[in-house]
């Protein structure tokens, strides 16, 4: 048992989190769409127009804000009039990315709106810039949101559609650096802003620009944005989005189920470089935009294994353990604490892909320890990050692993805040006083398992959340975390 102080201060508010930084990824990959979000209408599984009613269910549980389509790699050989129209005649391709398999376009603009208008969270588009024009990128635009007389506004009533929906979240590009066209900053840079220069603002529809940020530590790919991405006095780019996958060994992933104490605490040492990346890129962007105007989004992150034995490598199906949930916590707690500059973060991906919060099987759907993290953690949504301090030693010398990992959010007169216990031995006596906040009630819930603990389509509940018994000793907070666990304390 190691005895741990904490410390929060409610009246020191550290910024805005943006509900987008709970946000989600879904791309053309292995089942993620097909046979996991999107059935077809003709499916015995309950569905509304081909798309998983309990999936629907869950995501909303959850209070799912973005979801971003269509990848990815993919989306930089994606052409969105291959998949609108009647599903009959739409063109079927090659999915040179990911698996190799025909991509029969079935499920296109107006299924995944649909999606988005189903669960309540926002689309984001990732537009294609490594193979597409910039009037294709264009026409998408005025074809979602464009309220007038038009060829592209007339197509959308054609197919269905008589008004156009609300799109904020534009991704001009994806991976801009590798898959999408190997590009160097300062050419990207100014392809760039070519093409959101032809991605309309219609009617009161406004456009929130992503530009294709780093893969991972590239400092200088931010470098040379922030100082390209400014014209005329203005900011061309509301965001730079970038990437990061936790993945101690790329040429040696290992497996998502059978690992070791060394290879847990290398993995959550990786994870926790999440923080430096997230400082040294806010810090350059500091530099150029003191003001805040530019965003700093990680729209793909996650963890990386190798996909479960028999199945399809180019599919990245792998399982979903307690240790995938302490990753999840440790990410969300740091996004918090990031949130003056972060404003979105999209974990890779929402279904049977890498690290999904749910997982599929014919009619049967299972949720993972990832997804009871994003349950535990989504009241911060939309609060406000506040001061939140844990005594703290690293577990594994010479690693980057603290035991405790914690943020806190006030929002409407209640405080939040989420604790994981990264310890895999080791319970921890809590004791956090609380300063600037007059509480009255306390309630809190834990999801605890043994590390390699996971949810199967047999054992469907193996990992769930449960109520913890927390006390509240006039400012103090006092309750017991047990190893490999995150919980949630609700103050009142």
């Amino acid at each position: 048992m190691k005895n741990i102080k904490m410390l929060v201060n409610a009246g020191d508010k550290i910024g805005h989190i943006n509900r987008e930084l709970y946000g989600h990824f879904s791309e053309h990959l292995g089942r993620c769409i097909y046979n996991g979000i999107y059935v077809g209408e003709d499916s015995e599984i309950p569905n509304i127009h081909g798309i998983r009613k309990d999936m629907v269910e869950a995501f909303k549980n959850i209070k799912m804000p973005v979801l971003r389509w269509p990848g990815g790699c993919f989306a930089d050989e994606y052409h969105w009039k291959d998949g609108i129209g009647d599903k009959s005649g739409r063109k079927k391709m090659i999915n040179t990315n990911w698996g190799g398999v025909v991509e029969d376009n079935s499920f296109g603009t107006h299924e995944f709106m649909e999606l988005c208008e189903l669960v309540g969270c926002e689309p984001y588009i990732s537009g294609n810039v490594g193979s597409g024009t910039v009037r294709e990128l264009s026409e998408w635009v005025e074809y979602m949101t464009f309220d007038g007389m038009s060829p592209m506004a007339d197509l959308r009533k054609a197919n269905g559609k008589d008004k156009p929906w609300k799109l904020k979240y534009l991704g001009v590009g994806n991976e801009n650096w590798g898959c999408g066209g190997n590009m160097s900053p300062d050419f990207y840079s100014n392809v760039y802003r070519q093409y959101a220069s032809f991605c309309k603002n219609y009617g009161d529809n406004k456009l929130f620009k992503v530009a294709c940020g780093a893969n991972g530590a590239d400092y200088e790919w931010t470098e040379t944005l922030m100082k390209s991405l400014k014209h005329n006095g203005a900011w061309q780019a509301n965001g730079i989005g970038i990437h990061y996958y936790s993945v101690p060994e790329w040429n040696n992933k290992g497996s998502a189920t059978k690992f070791d104490e060394n290879d847990y605490y290398t993995l959550l040492s990786t994870v926790n470089f999440t923080e430096t990346l997230l400082t040294r890129h806010s810090e350059i962007m500091n530099r150029y935009d003191p003001e805040g105007e530019v965003a700093l989004v990680l729209d793909e992150w996650g963890t990386w294994f190798d996909v479960e034995e028999g199945t399809n490598p180019g599919f990245l199906y792998q399982q979903n353990t307690m240790r995938d949930a302490l990753v999840a916590a440790i990410s969300l707690n740091i996004f918090n604490r990031h949130s003056k500059r972060l404003k979105m973060a999209n974990i890779a991906q929402v279904c049977n892909v890498l690290q999904a919060v749910v997982l599929t099987e014919g009619e049967k759907m299972i949720k993972t320890p990832t997804y009871h993290v994003f349950d535990l953690f989504k009241e911060h949504q939309e609060g406000e990050c506040v001061y939140c301090h844990s005594d703290n030693e690293n577990m594994v010398e010479g690693k980057d692993t603290p035991m405790i990992s914690s943020s806190a959010s006030v929002k409407d007169g209640v405080l939040t805040l989420t604790v994981a216990n990264c310890s895999l031995t080791d319970d921890a006596q809590i004791s956090c006083d609380i300063f600037d906040f007059d509480a009255k009630e306390i309630s809190a819930r834990i999801l605890s398992e043994e590390v390699h603990a996971h949810n199967t389509f047999e054992q469907p509940e193996n990992v769930v959340i449960k109520a913890l018994d927390a006390k509240l000793e006039g400012n103090k907070v006092c309750m017991k975390i047990p190893a490999c666990s995150v919980v949630e304390v609700t103050l009142r």
